[in-house]
């Protein structure tokens, strides 16, 4: 009896010792004291700030306080173009980039950015979750880039200084700001409008000189960039989406150790998920304090977005060819599954 129970308390004893290893082996993730540059483009009451923060704290909280993030906002290490290629060299640790600019980069990037493609929330999150979000995210770690997570910028519609757009032929000789991508110049071209690339911190002033007459972006950016400060008329488009990218350096991930990796990987997409969702949310409130504000807001007829959508239909076609083939195809059909269920 006393053996059994002896051999009783070793197993006891043994379980709780191999318990206490694994225990142990989780607290002990190796975590070396860091400081990594995070830049954005957008002001700090913008989602997608709100987004960089969340992400900054988690890294704090779960590395104990060994890995502390500087953000750097409102342009001000560059924009988006300027710190894509800074962190390509490694000189810029993370950011939260427009998807847009980095098709120069990866030019399958501007297949999400074809016009009148998604019509839900649902559809984008389809694409970026499935085999198209994987290749992109494939092509810019070969590119220097590492993608850890999807935030929203969100479905974006035209503001400018001269009249309401009801129409495209509204849009006939206004110069419009777009983004420095080909799809963007070549789309608001093919609606009758003059498109400006230009990087994002210039925009304000370029629309506060009449340097440019309007320009294009959602609700969020719109809102917490004032940009009712200086533009009259905002027309519901919703042209395309935009989603931003959380990612980190190739140069720099190749120096974390596997346990800071697996840290930057699961916060990001914990703070990319609570992005998204204060994105959704925040979309009513941006448009009423803009009309608060004094913009005259219209919304475009399903018949004009419908007449928008085919007069765009040869960049649509040529950009899906030219971008993406194999993968265009992959877009279209994991849009298509979506809508069949939602049906």
């Amino acid at each position: 009896m006393k053996s059994l129970n002896r051999s009783g308390w070793a197993a006891r004893l043994t379980f709780t010792a191999i318990a206490a290893c694994f225990a142990a082996g989780a607290m002990a993730a190796e975590y070396k004291e860091r400081t990594l540059k995070l830049g954005h483009v957008i002001a700090d009451d913008h989602p997608a700030a709100l987004g960089a923060k969340r992400w900054a704290e988690l890294l704090a909280q779960r590395s104990d306080g060994k890995i502390k993030v500087r953000i750097h906002g409102n342009g001000a290490i560059g924009g988006d173009t300027q710190m894509t290629s800074a962190l390509q060299g490694g000189v810029q640790e993370l950011g939260i980039i427009t998807s847009s600019p980095m098709a120069s980069v990866v030019r399958e990037v501007g297949l999400i950015d074809l016009p009148f493609t998604f019509n839900s929330a649902a559809e984008v999150d389809a694409v970026l979750a499935g085999k198209v979000g994987d290749a992109i995210a494939d092509k810019m770690n070969d590119k220097g880039l590492v993608i850890l997570g999807w935030m929203e910028n969100g479905f974006r519609s035209v503001t400018n200084s001269r009249r309401p757009i009801t129409k495209f032929e509204d849009m006939e000789g206004l110069k419009i700001r777009v983004l420095q991508n080909p799809v963007y110049i070549e789309t608001f071209n093919a609606l009758g409008a003059n498109a400006v690339p230009m990087p994002f911190p210039e925009v304000y002033t370029a629309l506060e000189s009449r340097a440019v007459d309007g320009q294009e972006n959602p609700l969020g950016t719109i809102n917490t960039s004032k940009f009712n400060e200086v533009q009259k008329y905002l027309s519901i488009t919703r042209h395309t989406y935009t989603p931003y990218v959380a990612v980190v350096s190739k140069r720099v991930w190749d120096r974390l150790n596997p346990d800071e990796q697996t840290l930057l990987r699961e916060t990001a997409a914990e703070a990319s998920a609570y992005q998204r969702q204060v994105s959704r949310e925040s979309e009513a409130k941006f448009l009423a304090e803009l009309k608060e504000r004094g913009m005259e807001v219209n919304e475009l007829s399903p018949e004009e977005t419908q007449r928008m959508r085919e007069k765009l239909k040869p960049v649509i076609d040529k950009f899906s060819k030219e971008l993406g083939g194999e993968l265009g195809a992959e877009m279209f059909a994991e849009i298509a599954a979506v809508r069949g269920k939602s049906n």
